[in-house]
C-alpha cells in the first residue's frame, strides 16, 4: 500500500501529466490510482454519451455494490443509456442492455426491473407518466449529470476525492531541480554551470584539475544519512522541502505507537522535516504514515485488498449519511469542546442517568439512585419538574413491589432516555418496571403508562422504529430483551440467547434493516432483527463484562466502551462487516473504580469520565485528546451526556450534583436564555402560572419549531440517514392515555372535546375536478404515497398526482398542495366494464393496487379489468358475472398473482402469467366461531345492514364497523370496547378506517361530520364539522357526506374524504395543531398497565452499580 508521501507523488506526477498534455495518461492514473476523481472529464464523457469510458472511469472509485449511492449513480447511467436506445428506435440494443446491465438491479428493486422492462412495449416510452416530460438526448444527459453530480458528492467513498490539492505549478519539477541542485552541492568536486544530461544516476561532476574542495552544503545542520547512490531520495525528506499537508507531532506519535510493516519497496530517508519529533529511526515517518486527509483511521500498511487501496474507505459500512461534515479532519478544533463549566445544578441526590431533550437544547432529563426524576432548564437553572418513585398501579406490579419497604431508597433509575421526537421520555428502574411519560412543549410531564418489564432488575431502555412504528426496547436480569408498543405498553417482541443479565440495548438501522446490538455482563454482544429467529452474532467486548454501545450522529461509525471486573477500561470502535475491532482508544487509568461511562458528539468526539476527569478522543486518533477536571469535585467514574449540538455537556458530581459545561456555542445559547429572562421580568407582570413554550435551540429554529418530529442520539435510537426515505417519524403515535394517579400530572389545562368547526382550524383541499359525475365509492391513496386513485359509481376512474415541491420534496400527497389530475395522452379514462342487467351505480364496486402502484385492478359489477397505472390503458378484463367480483387482492409479493371474492362467496387465485386459474369455496371451511354485534341500546337485535371488519396492524385486534356502532373485538371474536353515534356524533355511520400505524380511527358520518378516535381506548380526540371542510356548507342545503375514507400510507393524521356528490378533500392538522385532538383531562377512560412478570426471582445478580 502506499504511504501519504507516495500518495502526494501520485498528484505531482498527476499535474505534471496535465501540463505535458498526456490527457489520456491523466485519467487512467486517476483511475488506476483512485486518489482525484476528475469531475470535468466525466461531465465530458457523459455529454458526450461515452458510457463505456464512464463506467470504467467510476470503477476505479466504487463499484455497483458499494452503497446506495453507488448503485444509484450506475443505475442512472445505464437507464439512460436503456432510454437512448429506446429512443433511436434500437430495440435489439435496449435489449441487449436491460439484461446485460440494469438486470443486476433486479434483486434489488425486481418491481423496479419489471417496470423498466415493460418500456419495450410501448411504441414511445414518453407513454409512461414518469417519463413524459423526458426532452431531447443532451437535454436529458444535462438533467442526469445534475443528479449524478449530488450523489457523487454526498457519496462518502468519493469523500476528499473531489478537490485535487493545492500546490504550486510544475512542483515535480521544482522538487527534481532541487534534489539534483542538493546532489551538485555533495559533489566532492563541485563544477560551475553543471551540464545535467540525465536523472537515472544521481549527479556527480568529473574531478577538477586543481583539487579545489567542494564548498559544505548550505544548510547542513538538516542533513541525515545521505541517500546511496542508485536510489531516488524520498519525497519531501530534505527539510525546506516538507509535504504539502505537514503532519501534526501527536499525529506522527500517534501512528509510531502501532506496530506496522514496513513499505513493500525499500525507501532510504535522509532527513525529517523541521519543527517535527523525529523517532529513533527516521525511516518510522514513512513506515507509519500519517492518515490521509478524510480518511479516519485507515493504516495503509495493514489493507489486504488493492481495491481498497483504490477507493481507501472510511470504514467498512455501507451506511450512507446525510451529514453535513463525516469524518473530515481539521473541521473541529479542540475549541469545539465544551470544557468550561458554566452551571452548577444540586440534584440532591446520586445522579444514575441523564439525557439532553433531542430539540430543546438545554431540558435535561435526570434520573437518581433513588428512583426520583426530574427535568432541568439549565439555562435558567430552574427545576422544571421533580417526581419522586411511586408505582402508578399496584395492581399490575409483581408482589415484592407491593411491599412498602421496596417503595423507598432500594429503587433506583438505571437509564432515562427520550424519544427521538421528544413527546415521551422512559425510565428505567432497578426493580421490575418501566415508566413511560408524555411531555409537552410547555415543559410539563404527565403519565402515560407502566410496564412490569422484565423479572429483576431492568438495566436498559432505548427507542426504536420497527415497522416504522416507535417502539420501546428494554433488557433486563431475567437475560431477555423484550420490545414494546408506545400506545399501552403491549409486548411485540422477546429476544432470548443471552446467558447473563442483559446490561445494555442499542437500537439501530443500515439502509432498510432494523436491529438491535445487546451486551451481558459476560462480556457477549448479540445482534437481533425483528423476526424472532434469534440472535445473528456473537462477539466478545473487550473486557468481558459491563458494556455500553453506541453509534456516531451519523450512524456510520459503531463504538463501544465498557470495563472489566478487574478496573480495565476499554473504549474501541468496531469493524461491523467483520465483527472487529477497528481502533482500540488510549488513556484510561490502569484500575477504573467504577464502570466508565461515554458519549459522541458531532461524529468526531468521545468523551469518557475516568479518573476524577472528563477525557476526549478524536473518533480517528486513538491517543487522547485532552482531559480536564471540571474545576474538581467530580466522582472517580463521573457520568457525562452531551446535547444534540455538542455545545453543552452535563457531567456528574461527587456531591449529588450535576455541572454544566460548554463550548461558544453553548455559552451563546445560555446568555440568549438569561437575557430573555432578564427582558420577560422588564415587562408587564403575568400571572406566576402561565407558561410560554420552552425556548429552543438558539442556534437553529426557535418557537414551535420543536415539536417538529426527528431523530436524534443516535446511540440510542435510528438516525434518518437513508438515501431513500423510511417513512416520517410521526408524533401522533404518542396518543394520551388517563394515567393511574392523578395528583402526579403537572400543571394540566383544563379540556375538552375539540369541535373543528372552522376552515382555519385545519388544512383542507378539494381535488381539483372539472366534472363530477357520481358518488365516490371507493378511494385509495397509491403505495407511495404520492397519488390518490378514487372510482365512482359510474366505474369511471380518477388519479390525482402531487409534484415536488418546497412543501413536499418528496412529492408526497398533502392538502397543503393542489395535485394535478392526470389523463392520459388518448383523454380516456380507466373505466370498468358494467353489468348489462344491473347498473354500475347498484352494483358492487371493488379495487385494489398492486404493490409497485403500476396496475389496477378493479371491478364494477362487470367483468373485471387489469389497467397500466402509467398508460391507463386496459390490460385484459375477465370474469364475466355472474356471479360478480366483490372484493380484489394482490399478492404482497407477486403482482401476477390476484385474488378475487365473488358475490357467492367462493374466492378465485389467478396467476396471470402462466394462466393458470384456483377456486377456493367456503364450502369446505370449518367455523371455528362467529358472534352477532352487539345493538345498542334502542336498536332492535339483530341489527340489520352492512357489517364491514378491518384487521389493524399488530394482527389481534378487529375493528368492526356498523351504521350503529365502532367495535373493537379481539381474536378470541370477545368486544373489548365499542362505541355508538351521540351527542354532536349523532348521525349514522357511514365509512370508518385505521390510520397507517394503528394508533387512530377515522369514522365519516351521515350529517358529513368526521369523528377521530384513539384506537386503543375509542376515546373521541376531535370532531370535524362539515362546515370545516365543504365550502359554502350550508345545513339546510348542504346532504354530501364522506362515502369512503382513505388512510394516507405513512402519515397517520392525513386522511382523504371520497364524498356522495363525487367531491374528494384531503384533509390534516394545521401547522399549528401537528396532530388531531389535544391534551385530555384525568375522566376520560384508561388502559390497564401490562405485566408479563408477575414474579421475581431473589437470586443475587452480579450486575454493577450503574
Amino acid at each position: 500500500m502506499m504511504s501519504s508521501l507516495s500518495r502526494e507523488l501520485v498528484f505531482l506526477i498527476l499535474q505534471f501529466l496535465d501540463e505535458e498534455k498526456f490527457k489520456e495518461t491523466v485519467h487512467k492514473l486517476e483511475q488506476e490510482s483512485g486518489f482525484f476523481f476528475n469531475m470535468k472529464h466525466f461531465e465530458d464523457q457523459v455529454q458526450a454519451g461515452e458510457w463505456d469510458e464512464v463506467e470504467r472511469y467510476l470503477c476505479g472509485f466504487t463499484k455497483v455494490e458499494d452503497n446506495r449511492y453507488s448503485m444509484k449513480i450506475f443505475f442512472e447511467i445505464r437507464k439512460q443509456k436503456y432510454l437512448e436506445a429506446l429512443d433511436r428506435q434500437d430495440r435489439a440494443k435496449a435489449v441487449e442492455i436491460l439484461v446485460k446491465d440494469l438486470k443486476v438491479f433486479s434483486s434489488f428493486n425486481e418491481e423496479l426491473f419489471k417496470e423498466i422492462a415493460q418500456l419495450l412495449t410501448l411504441d414511445n416510452f414518453r407513454q409512461n407518466e414518469q417519463l413524459s416530460k423526458y426532452g431531447d438526448t443532451k437535454s436529458a444527459r444535462n438533467i442526469m449529470l445534475v443528479e449524478l453530480k449530488k450523489l457523487i458528492e454526498a457519496n462518502p467513498l468519493f469523500r476528499d476525492k473531489l478537490t485535487f490539492p493545492a500546490f504550486k505549478s510544475s512542483r515535480l519539477r521544482t522538487l527534481i531541480n532541487q534534489s539534483l541542485n542538493w546532489q551538485h552541492q555533495l559533489c566532492k568536486n563541485p563544477r560551475p554551470n553543471p551540464d545535467i544530461k540525465t536523472l537515472f544516476t544521481d549527479h556527480s561532476c568529473s574531478p577538477t584539475t586543481n583539487g579545489a574542495r567542494p564548498p559544505p552544503p548550505m544548510n547542513s545542520a538538516l542533513v541525515g544519512p545521505i541517500a546511496k547512490a542508485g536510489t531516488f531520495p524520498a519525497i519531501g525528506a530534505h527539510g525546506p522541502f516538507q509535504p504539502v499537508v505537514s503532519p501534526s507531532s501527536g499525529a506522527i506519535a500517534g501512528w509510531m505507537s502501532s506496530g506496522n510493516p514496513s513499505l513493500p519497496h525499500a525507501a532510504t530517508v535522509a532527513a525529517g522535516p523541521p519543527g517535527l519529533v523525529q523517532p529513533s529511526n527516521a525511516a518510522a515517518f514513512l513506515k507509519h504514515p500519517r492518515t490521509p486527509s478524510g480518511m479516519p483511521g485507515m493504516d495503509y500498511q495493514s489493507a489486504d485488498s488493492e481495491h481498497l487501496m483504490k477507493r481507501i474507505r472510511a470504514g467498512q459500512s455501507d451506511e450512507v449519511s446525510f451529514s453535513g461534515v463525516a469524518h473530515t479532519p481539521n473541521v473541529y478544533s479542540q475549541d469545539d469542546l465544551p470544557k468550561t463549566v458554566v452551571r452548577a445544578l444540586n440534584q440532591g441526590s446520586n445522579v444514575m442517568s441523564m439525557d439532553f431533550h433531542p430539540q430543546q437544547q438545554t431540558i435535561l432529563l435526570v434520573g437518581t439512585n433513588v428512583g426520583d426524576i426530574s427535568l432541568w432548564e439549565v439555562g435558567s437553572r430552574e427545576r422544571l419538574v421533580h417526581k419522586p418513585f411511586k408505582v402508578w398501579d399496584f395492581s399490575a406490579v409483581s408482589m415484592p413491589l407491593q411491599t412498602p419497604p421496596l417503595n423507598d431508597a432500594v429503587i433506583s433509575v438505571n437509564r432515562c432516555v427520550w424519544a427521538p421526537d421528544g413527546f415521551m421520555l422512559g425510565i428505567a428502574f432497578s426493580k421490575h418496571i418501566v415508566q413511560i411519560y408524555q411531555y409537552n412543549p410547555m415543559g410539563e410531564l404527565r403519565q402515560h403508562f407502566q410496564i412490569d418489564a422484565h423479572v429483576g432488575g431492568v438495566n436498559d431502555i432505548a427507542f426504536a422504529h420497527p415497522n416504522r412504528q416507535l417502539c420501546i426496547v428494554t433488557c433486563g436480569d431475567d437475560k431477555t430483551i423484550k420490545v414494546w408498543d408506545t400506545v399501552a405498553g403491549r409486548r411485540h417482541y422477546t429476544f432470548e440467547g443471552h446467558e447473563a443479565p442483559v446490561y445494555s440495548v442499542c437500537p439501530h438501522y443500515k439502509e432498510n434493516i432494523q436491529f438491535i446490538f445487546s451486551t451481558a455482563i459476560d462480556g457477549k454482544i448479540k445482534a437481533w432483527l425483528y423476526d424472532g429467529m434469534g440472535s445473528r452474532v456473537d462477539y466478545d467486548a473487550p473486557g468481558f463484562w459491563c458494556t455500553t454501545m453506541a453509534y456516531s450522529a451519523d450512524g456510520t461509525r459503531l463504538f463501544s466502551c465498557g470495563t472489566s471486573k478487574d478496573g480495565e477500561s476499554h473504549l474501541v470502535e468496531w469493524n461491523e462487516s467483520e465483527g472487529a475491532i477497528k481502533r482500540r482508544y488510549s488513556g484510561f487509568r490502569k484500575r477504573s473504580s467504577g464502570v466508565v461511562q461515554f458519549d459522541t458528539t458531532k461524529n468526531r468526539f468521545l468523551a469518557a469520565g475516568d479518573e476524577f476527569e472528563i477525557k476526549f478522543w478524536d473518533m480517528d486518533n486513538t491517543t487522547m485528546l485532552t482531559a480536564i477536571d471540571a474545576d474538581g469535585g467530580l466522582p472517580a467514574s463521573p457520568r457525562l451526556r452531551f446535547n444534540k449540538e455538542g455545545s453543552l455537556l452535563a457531567v456528574t458530581t461527587s456531591d449529588n450534583g450535576i455541572k454544566i459545561l460548554s463550548n461558544s456555542d453553548g455559552s451563546r445559547l445560555l446568555r440568549m436564555l438569561e437575557s430573555k429572562a432578564v427582558d420577560k421580568n422588564r415587562g408587564p407582570s403575568e400571572p406566576i402560572n402561565s407558561k410560554q413554550p420552552l425556548i429552543v435551540n438558539a442556534l437553529g429554529p426557535v418557537g414551535n419549531a420543536a415539536i417538529a418530529p426527528a431523530l436524534e442520539r443516535p446511540d440510542r435510537v435510528p438516525p434518518a440517514v437513508s438515501i431513500s426515505s423510511l417513512g416520517t417519524m410521526d408524533s401522533s403515535r404518542l396518543v394520551d392515555v388517563k394515567p393511574r394517579i392523578s395528583e402526579d400530572t403537572d400543571r394540566i389545562k383544563s379540556w375538552r372535546i375539540p369541535d373543528i368547526i372552522d376552515p382555519s382550524h385545519l388544512k383542507v383541499l378539494r381535488l381539483p375536478d372539472a366534472i363530477t359525475a357520481g358518488k365516490v365509492v371507493r378511494l385509495l391513496y397509491t403505495n407511495s404515497g404520492l397519488a390518490l386513485l378514487a372510482l365512482a359509481s359510474n366505474a369511471v376512474h380518477k388519479l390525482w398526482k402531487w409534484q415536488r415541491s418546497e412543501r413536499s420534496p418528496l412529492g408526497k400527497a398533502t392538502a397543503y398542495v393542489a395535485p394535478q389530475l392526470w389523463q392520459p395522452p388518448s383523454g380516456t379514462p380507466m373505466t370498468n366494464d358494467i353489468s348489462d342487467t344491473k347498473p354500475a351505480e347498484e352494483s358492487a364496486a371493488c379495487i385494489a393496487l398492486s404493490k409497485n402502484d403500476s396496475y389496477v385492478m378493479s371491478a364494477s359489477g362487470g367483468k373485471v379489468s387489469l389497467f397500466n397505472m402509467m398508460t391507463f390503458k386496459v390490460m385484459t378484463t375477465f370474469m364475466s358475472p355472474p356471479p360478480a367480483a366483490t372484493f380484489l387482492a394482490f399478492h404482497p409479493q407477486d403482482n401476477n398473482i390476484i385474488a378475487i371474492g365473488m358475490e357467492d362467496s367462493s374466492i378465485q387465485i389467478y396467476n396471470v402469467r402462466v394462466d393458470e386459474l384456483c377456486v377456493w369455496s367456503i364450502d369446505g371451511w370449518e367455523k371455528k366461531k362467529s358472534r352477532f354485534i352487539q345493538a345498542p341500546a334502542g336498536r332492535q337485535s339483530p341489527l340489520a345492514g352492512e357489517t364491514r371488519v378491518q384487521f389493524h396492524n399488530d394482527q389481534t385486534h378487529l375493528l368492526v364497523i356498523h351504521e350503529s356502532q365502532i367495535a373493537i373485538y379481539d381474536s378470541k371474536l370477545e368486544c373489548l370496547r365499542s362505541w355508538s353515534p351521540k351527542d354532536s356524533l349523532s348521525a349514522p355511520i357511514s365509512s370508518v378506517i385505521y390510520s397507517c400505524d394503528g394508533s387512530l380511527i377515522y369514522a365519516g358520518f351521515c350529517d358529513g361530520a368526521i369523528g377521530v378516535f384513539d384506537s386503543d381506548n375509542l376515546r373521541l380526540r376531535c370532531r370535524i364539522a362539515p362546515s370545516a371542510y365543504i365550502p359554502s356548507f350550508s345545513v339546510s342545503s348542504n346532504s354530501a357526506y364522506a362515502v369512503v375514507i382513505a388512510a394516507h400510507p405513512s402519515e397517520p393524521n392525513q386522511i382523504a374524504l371520497g364524498m356522495s356528490d363525487g367531491a374528494v378533500h384531503v384533509v390534516e392538522p394545521s401547522d399549528v395543531d401537528l396532530k388531531w385532538g389535544t391534551t385530555p383531562s384525568q375522566d376520560n377512560g384508561s388502559i390497564p398497565s401490562s405485566s408479563s412478570n408477575p414474579s421475581i426471582s431473589g437470586q443475587p445478580t452480579e450486575l454493577p452499580s450503574r
